[in-house]
Formats: C-alpha cells, structure tokens, sequence
C-alpha cells in the first residue's frame, strides 16, 4: 500500500499499523478501509471549515484529535446522506464504509484511547439485501477455457483454469511462487485474506496448465519466484489478471454478464457443489472461508434450481379437476 505517512496525521497512520501488523489484515483490505476512512476525514474538515475545495484537494495532514473528539453520530448520518446524495453509494458501498468507521473508531476508543466516547456505537448500519452470486454454467466454463489469448496463451489458459478449478481469490493467484506448487503430492500452498495459508489439492487439468505454462516461460531475473509473470518478467499484476479474464469472456460472448476473476471463484464452488457433490464442509476448506455460513449460498442456489425443477415438470399443472375432465373427453 503505497501511502505516503507524511500526508497523514500519526492516529492514521498508526490505525493502519494496527490493522496490517497487529489484525493481520490483508493489504487491499487496508488499503480500502484507508480510503474510506481518508474520504470520511475530508468530508469532515469541508463541513467544519466551509471549504469549496473539490473533497479530494483537502488536506487532512493537520486533521487535529481534537478534531475527532468533536465527531458526532449526527456527522456520521450526514456522512452517509452524503454518500447518498452526491456521490450515488448505494447501501451496499455505504455499509463497507460504514464497517470501515466502525473499525476506526473503536481503534481511537479502545486501542489509542485518543477519544472517550465512540460516537459511531449506536450508528444503524444499512441494509444490504443479499442476492445470489454470479457464476458461469458448466458449458459457458468449457467456453470460457477455449478463450485464450494468443499473445501467452499457455500463461492466461493456467490463470482461466486454476480459478474455476480452485476458487482461489485474485490475490491468491498473483501470489503464487515456485515454491508453493509441490506436483509430488499434487498440491499448492496459498495466501489468504489476512497472510492465512491453507493448502489445496491440485486435479490434473491444474498440473497440466501449470507445467505447460512454467516450461514455456522464461525464468525472471528480478522476481524468480514468482509463477505468473507480466511481459516485464515481473509479478503479474492484480490489473493485468483482471484484463486477462475481461478479454477471454470478450472472446466468447460472455462480456456482459458481470463476470470478473471473484465471480469466478463463484463459478468453481458452484461447479463442486451441483456437479462435483461435493459437501460444503470441504467446499469450505478449499475456498478458505471463516464461516460455513458464507459458503452455504452455494446450497441455496442449487436449492432454487430444485424449486424451478419442480415448478417445471410436465406433470406440474395436471390437477385433480382437470383429470376428471380428460377422462370424461
């Protein structure tokens, strides 16, 4: 995360230490929670100071703790209406800004001991409605597999192929070193949110992409470790994956689908789950999940496939009357 400190004052600062070093949190964590946290101080001093100054020209370098002490619910309301009005963050994105403060601030109150009261305690946090995730049919995975770039096809057909085998997360896959694939006992070692390693099981379709792509590229002279590489030899970049799977769906007619490398993580442990019969305990390990709660929307989509099974056989509309009436015909 690239921050510069001196552009700061030290309560951010030191929240963000907190929060890396002390919470483990992963680096796009914070570095989300440091970018809703520095809109929020900024808003802050355009209301108290009047400032016409577009939001994003005001400094917060000289943002005082008396300065926070003053923080009320109500300009955290306001904050939110803000949110709202000017900028059009529906509930969803007010609700991940919101978690950010209510981080913040209990860090202020309770580790800094920089604020007596927290005033965001009692904020009402809005309501996300839950919808079902994203995911690619069996056939449109098959399609999206035959997309490949010409430019590193053995390179993008491994990224494609390990997502929907493995559900791994964006950041896992960026992350992936030499050292981590062990292809004796078929394995692959990844970094989770929060620097957590688990280990995963690698099938066939992964070893293959994985040797034919590690055989055709040169070995890197600044990053050797690392397995997926730019046109620079360095580190693929989180962008660059994105492009990658943003193109293959182009490919293939899928563009518009709102398909992106998470949405494929959706895919690979929807594809366990309805064709694999895998059980959502071991679903649970492989995604890395902290909760069987989050991976149990997998059993509620397949749940609405049974509902619409259901709903759809031919015998769903014969009722007691109407057979009556075909027997007296």
């Amino acid at each position: 995360m690239a921050v510069n400190k001196s552009d700061y004052p030290d309560f951010l600062n030191d929240y963000l230490f907190y929060m890396r070093i002390v919470r483990g949190r992963s680096e796009t964590t914070v570095n989300e929670y440091f970018i809703n946290i520095r809109l929020f101080l900024r808003y802050i001093k355009m209301m108290k100071e009047n400032s016409d100054l577009p939001i994003k020209q005001i400094s917060i370098k000289n943002f005082s703790v008396d300065m926070l002490r003053e923080i009320t619910l109500k300009d955290i309301y306001d904050f939110e209406f803000y949110l709202a009005e000017e900028r059009n963050n529906q509930n969803a994105a007010r609700a991940r800004k919101a978690a950010a403060l209510k981080s913040f601030f209990f860090f202020l109150n309770k580790r800094a001991n920089l604020i007596d009261q927290n005033p965001i305690l009692d904020l009402e946090m809005p309501s996300v409605k839950k919808a079902l995730p994203k995911f690619l049919s069996l056939e449109e995975s098959i399609r999206l597999l035959s997309a490949v770039s010409p430019d590193h096809p053995e390179r993008d057909y491994c990224i494609i192929t390990l997502f929907l085998n493995c559900g791994m997360r964006l950041n896992e896959l960026v992350s992936i070193n030499l050292k981590d694939i062990d292809f004796t006992e078929r394995r692959l070692l990844l970094k989770g949110k929060g620097n957590k390693q688990r280990m995963i099981y690698i099938n066939d379709a992964c070893i293959d992409a994985l040797k034919s792509y590690i055989s055709s590229r040169t070995p890197p002279p600044e990053e050797p470790e690392a397995v997926f590489l730019s046109k620079k030899k360095r580190r693929i970049s989180r962008r660059r994956v994105e492009q990658i799977v943003e193109d293959a769906l182009h490919h293939v007619g899928l563009e518009n689908r709102g398909i992106s490398p998470h949405k494929l993580r959706h895919t690979a442990a929807t594809l366990m789950y309805q064709h694999g019969g895998i059980d959502t305990l071991v679903i649970k390990e492989v995604l890395g999940h902290a909760s069987i709660a989050t991976t149990e929307i997998y059993t509620h989509l397949s749940d609405n496939q049974k509902k619409s099974a259901a709903e759809n056989t031919p015998l769903a509309h014969i009722k007691k009357g109407s057979l009556n009436k075909e027997n007296n015909k």
